[in-house]
């Protein structure tokens, strides 16, 4: 009787495990190597400094990135239309609170990276916090 219920919670303990709905390996975004300083103090990024307030790198990323201050914390996203070959509309442009992608006019929150029936999110990277400095990887 032991061994038939450690089967049965085995088997609803695997079942109950799920990758999530949102689906980060993006077939249509190159992995890119992202290592993107940013210092608050600088004159260039002040405006992170407050809720609401996004800045955009083109240096790095697919097609650059969006660093947003969420009044929480901050997001960073690649700015590629996350669900569209790379092409000249494939770079999404900055509505807040959205990302709208001009080859579909899918709008995706810059909060959670997800638009609504859309197949893949926006591409996250990892956002590190150390004082007045923010460090912006893969």
């Amino acid at each position: 009787m032991k061994k038939i219920i450690a089967l049965v919670f085995l088997i609803v303990t695997f079942y109950g495990c799920d990758s999530g709905s949102v689906n980060y390996r993006n077939p249509y975004l190159p992995n890119y190597p992202v290592d993107l300083p940013i210092n608050l103090n600088l004159p260039q990024y002040t405006n992170l400094q407050f809720a609401g307030n996004y800045i955009v790198d083109f240096s790095q990323g697919v097609r650059g990135i969006v660093v947003f201050n969420t009044g929480t914390g901050f997001t960073a996203f690649d700015v590629a239309c996350p669900n569209q070959d790379l092409s000249s509309c494939s770079t999404m442009t900055i509505s807040v609170p959205n990302a709208v992608c001009s080859c579909d006019d899918a709008q995706y929150s810059l909060f959670t990276g997800i638009a609504p029936g859309k197949d893949y999110p926006m591409k996250p990277y990892r956002v590190q916090i150390n004082g007045n400095n923010l460090y912006i990887t893969n």
